[in-house]
C-alpha cells in the first residue's frame, strides 16, 4: 500500500466503536486480508441482492407471464450482481496498492470482463424485449413473430458494436484505424461470401414482407409442399407430408414464385373433387347427393357451404366438380379419401354408374380371298 495513504488511513474513524479499532488497525496493516474481505463482502451482497430480488420481484411482474417475468426478472438480477462484484473487485485492487501501471491494467482486464458478460444480457433482454412486444399486438403491430429475427439481428449487430467500441475505449486504442481496416476486410469478405450475403438480404426482405409464416403450408415451384417451421436469416425450412425437412436458401425464395395456401382471408383450404356419372343419370340428384356427403363430414367446413358444379360433357361421362373447405391444408389429403370412399358406395347404393373409358372395334371384312382358298 502506497506510504502515504497508509498513514492516512491509519487511525480510526471517529464513529467506530473502540473494540473494533483493533481490528481496523489489523487490516490496515495488511491489505491483502482486508482485499479479501472486500471482495467476499461484496460478492456476498451480490448473492443476497440476487435472491432477494427473485424472491420479491414476483410482485412486479403481475402483468407479464410467469415465463418471461422470470426471464426478466433473472436478467436484471445478475446485472446488479455482476455490478456489485465489479465494484468489489476494484476496491480490492484499490486497497491491495498495486503500483499505478499494474492497477491500471488489473482495472482495465476487469473492466473488459464486465463489458463482456454485459454484452450476454444486454442480448437476452433485447430477445425478451421484442418477445414481450410481440405479444402486445394491438400497440406494437410491427413486431410479430416473424420479424422478431430481423429485430434481433439489427439489436445484436448494435450491441456487439458499442461493446466492441467501448473495449476499444477501455484500451485506449483508436478505432478509426480498425474501422479502416474492417472496411479493406469487408470488401474482401464480400467478394468471397456474395452467395452468403444474398441469402441474408434475402432473408431481410422476406422477413420484411412476410409471403409466409411459420405454420403456413407453400408449394414451390419445384413442386415441393409443406409446413414453413422455421425462417431464418439465411435459409427457409420446410416440413413435407413425408416426414421430411427441406431447407431452401432465402435468395431462391426470394426469386421464386411461392403458392401460399395458408394465406388470404384465412387459413382455410378448398379441395376439388372431381366425378364422373354416366349418361342418362338423374343429374340433380347426383347434385344433392354430393352435396349431403360433404355437408354430413365433420371435418369439412359449413362456412362456406359445399357446392357441387357440372363442368361439361365428357367422352364417356358427366362431369362434376365437388367442391369444400376444409379448416387447413393439413387436411387436403384425408378429406379427400375420405369424402371419395363416401361417394363411391353412396353413387353405388343409389344405383348410379360411374363410367369408364370404353371402345368398340370394328371389323371389316375387305372381301379379298385368302391364299388358302386360291
Amino acid at each position: 500500500m502506497n506510504p502515504d495513504r497508509e498513514s492516512s488511513l491509519a487511525e480510526a474513524p471517529a464513529w467506530l466503536p473502540p473494540q473494533l479499532v483493533g481490528y481496523w488497525e489489523f487490516l490496515i496493516f495488511h491489505p491483502f486480508v482486508l482485499a479479501a474481505l472486500i471482495v467476499v463482502l461484496g460478492i456476498g451482497l451480490a448473492v443476497i441482492g440476487r435472491a432477494l430480488v427473485m424472491h420479491w420481484g414476483d410482485k412486479l411482474i403481475s402483468r407479464i407471464s410467469r415465463n418471461l417475468g422470470s426471464r426478466l426478472l433473472r436478467i436484471c438480477a445478475n446485472t446488479a450482481a455482476w455490478f456489485l462484484a465489479y465494484l468489489a473487485l476494484v476496491l480490492a485492487v484499490q486497497v491491495i496498492g498495486f503500483t499505478e501501471r499494474a492497477e491500471q491494467i488489473t482495472i482495465r482486464v476487469l473492466t473488459s470482463l464486465l463489458v463482456l458478460r454485459l454484452v450476454k444480457e444486454a442480448l437476452s433482454a433485447s430477445h425478451l424485449g421484442l418477445e414481450i412486444l410481440s405479444r402486445v399486438r394491438d400497440r406494437y403491430a410491427i413486431i410479430e413473430e416473424r420479424t422478431i429475427p430481423l429485430f434481433d439481428l439489427m439489436f445484436t449487430v448494435v450491441i456487439i458494436g458499442a461493446a466492441a467500441y467501448l473495449l476499444l475505449q477501455i484500451w485506449n486504442i483508436d478505432p478509426a484505424a480498425w474501422l479502416a481496416s474492417a472496411g479493406v476486410v469487408g470488401i474482401a469478405v464480400g467478394f468471397a461470401a456474395r452467395d452468403t450475403l444474398a441469402n441474408l438480404f434475402a432473408g431481410f426482405f422476406i422477413i420484411a414482407d412476410g409471403p409466409y409464416k411459420l405454420g403456413d403450408y407453400i408449394v414451390l415451384d419445384s413442386g415441393d409442399r409443406g409446413e414453413v417451421t422455421k425462417v431464418g436469416i439465411r435459409s427457409t425450412r420446410l416440413l413435407t407430408r413425408d416426414d421430411v425437412e427441406i431447407t431452401v436458401p432465402n435468395a431462391e425464395m426470394a426469386n421464386a414464385k411461392i403458392y401460399n395456401e395458408s394465406g388470404g382471408r384465412w387459413v382455410k383450404f378448398r379441395i376439388r373433387l372431381e366425378v364422373g356419372v354416366a349418361y342418362g343419370s338423374d343429374v340433380d340428384e347426383v347434385v344433392e347427393l354430393l352435396e349431403g356427403i360433404a355437408t354430413e363430414h365433420d371435418n369439412v367446413c359449413n362456412h362456406p357451404a359445399p357446392r357441387v358444379r357440372m363442368r361439361g360433357f365428357g367422352n364417356s361421362s358427366l362431369d362434376f366438380e365437388l367442391l369444400c373447405w376444409v379448416n387447413h391444408p393439413s387436411q387436403r389429403g384425408l378429406v379427400a379419401h375420405q369424402l371419395y370412399m363416401h361417394i363411391y358406395k353412396a353413387l353405388g347404393s343409389a344405383g348410379i354408374e360411374i363410367p369408364f373409358p370404353q371402345r368398340d372395334i370394328w371389323l371389316r371384312d375387305s372381301g379379298k380371298p385368302s391364299s388358302e382358298e386360291t
